[in-house]
């Protein structure tokens, strides 16, 4: 029996490279467990902090009043001292002359010598000047390295605590399926399609994954279940990464502020997911600008604006209006205030398509007009909870507009996971972020390889 584990092989390295990380960060920073991980914070030690001084610090006595006094001094010796200076002045004229001619030699050599002094300080600070630019320099790499690893640890267990539910639903059943058949038959394989359809993978995707997996039984002899268990994990794997290029970045603008169109329906988490976006950006250093395009529901536009005087964004917004009025009006305000990223909220009544398809067709000329190549990325928010219903929402607002990405949100509240693998196979658009929790920092960057991990890490 000969199987191809390449792919499943990597995915335990994987696993093993993150769980090391996690250990490593909470050895270095002396935390016992995943709470008091996330809770770290680098920027405590952050190496660019300016010093204060300390409560006693005493700055040293000025010298200029002694200086002053002591030459006060010495003009009234020299008073006294002039007329007899006077009196010897002729007889002492030629031996001066001498004098300062060998006086004059003397400073012009001592002139060049203290050039030369001069030049080597100035070498020699030059020097140390380069020495501290590169100690700078170093410390701050080392900062930075410092909150990377932090940063992808807490990330790893926000993905494994989020996860959760469906790992414990999902893995569980199919190491379960290992155990009650000894030996791969038709009974297996239909077991195997309920769990993965439970798991909201998707019919569709179900169907042709069962298809492949049956051709590699066959093709490979596998007879062990526990052995399939691996190609299983290794075939979900393929279906979102095999033969496809598209990006999980979010493309920003070379020049001006990069425009995020956000599309859904109500009640998904529309707002809550411009907040937390806004969130991030502001704790990356950017300025941010949130623009209330839902201009008819009612506290809409309110609501959105409170999310942006909580995060430190601007706004614009007008209640009852024309959407695309708002949005021109905010772009020409984004422009004046140079904001690097504006976030845009729309209406989500999909059960009226085609006004909200000319709405978001009028939306999208405006933005371009004003801004070239925006908006740079259109995102439709989707609730993790609904299953099914999302992918249907995720196929009919693709028909609506060009959706660059998904936001799926409340992962962690269902046990049905699989719905990341659903909508990459069935409506071929890359989940861009993903919401684990209620915080602020619990919408997460999608990656697959923190989500291979959450999900199957207590098989492997």
């Amino acid at each position: 029996m000969v199987i191809y584990m390449g792919l499943f092989d990597k995915l335990k390295n994987i696993l093993k490279k993150k769980e090391k990380v996690v250990e490593e960060v909470k050895k270095e920073y002396n935390v016992t467990n995943d709470d008091e991980l996330n809770e770290i914070s680098v920027f405590d030690s952050d190496p660019t902090e300016e010093e204060t001084l300390e409560d006693d610090y005493v700055p040293d006595e000025p010298e200029l009043d002694e200086e002053i006094f002591a030459d006060e001094e010495d003009e009234d010796e020299e008073d006294d001292e002039e007329d007899d200076e006077d009196e010897e002045e002729n007889d002492d004229e030629d031996e001066d002359l001498d004098e300062d001619e060998e006086l004059e030699d003397e400073e012009d050599l001592e002139d060049e010598n203290d050039e030369e002094n001069d030049e080597d300080e100035s070498e020699e600070e030059s020097d140390e000047e380069d020495l501290d630019e590169d100690e700078e320099d170093k410390e701050w790499a080392e900062f930075v390295k410092a909150h990377q690893k932090v940063e992808e640890a807490q990330d790893i267990v926000t993905y494994d605590k989020g996860l959760e539910k469906t790992r414990k639903e999902f893995v569980s059943k199919l190491s379960m399926l290992g155990i009650k058949y000894t030996k791969i038959n038709e009974e297996y394989f239909e077991e195997l399609e309920e769990l993965l359809i439970n798991a909201d993978v998707g019919v569709n995707t179900v169907m042709n994954f069962m298809d492949r997996l049956r051709d590699r039984v066959k093709e490979e002899k596998i007879t062990d279940a526990n052995y399939l268990n691996e190609v299983i994990v290794d075939e979900l794997f393929i279906i979102y990464v095999d033969n496809d290029s598209l990006s999980d970045k979010i493309k920003m603008a070379e020049d001006g502020p990069t425009v995020i169109l956000m599309v859904g329906v109500n009640g998904v988490g529309k707002t809550t997911t411009i907040a937390k976006l806004a969130y991030k950006y502001k704790n990356e250093g950017k300025s941010v600008m949130m623009i209330a395009g839902d201009t008819f529901r009612a506290g809409a536009v309110k609501q959105l604006e409170e999310w942006a005087e909580r995060t430190g964004s601007l706004f614009y917004g007008k209640e009852n209006t024309d959407p695309a009025g708002v949005v021109y009006d905010g772009l020409v305000k984004a422009k004046e205030e140079n904001v690097d990223i504006v976030l845009i909220d729309t209406a989500g009544r999909l059960q009226n398509k085609v006004n909200l398809m000319k709405e978001l067709e009028k939306v999208n000329k405006v933005i371009g007009k004003h801004i070239p190549n925006a908006p740079h990325e259109t995102l439709l928010v989707i609730d993790a909870t609904t299953g099914q219903n999302g992918i249907s929402q995720a196929k009919a607002f693709k028909e609506i507009t060009d959706i660059t990405g998904i936001v799926l949100t409340k992962l962690d509240g269902t046990a049905k996971g699989g719905i990341v693998l659903a909508i990459k196979d069935e409506v071929k658009i890359p989940v861009k972020f993903i919401g684990l929790g209620e915080k602020m920092t619990d919408l997460k960057t999608f990656d697959i390889e923190n989500y291979i991990y959450g999900l199957f890490k207590d098989m492997m």
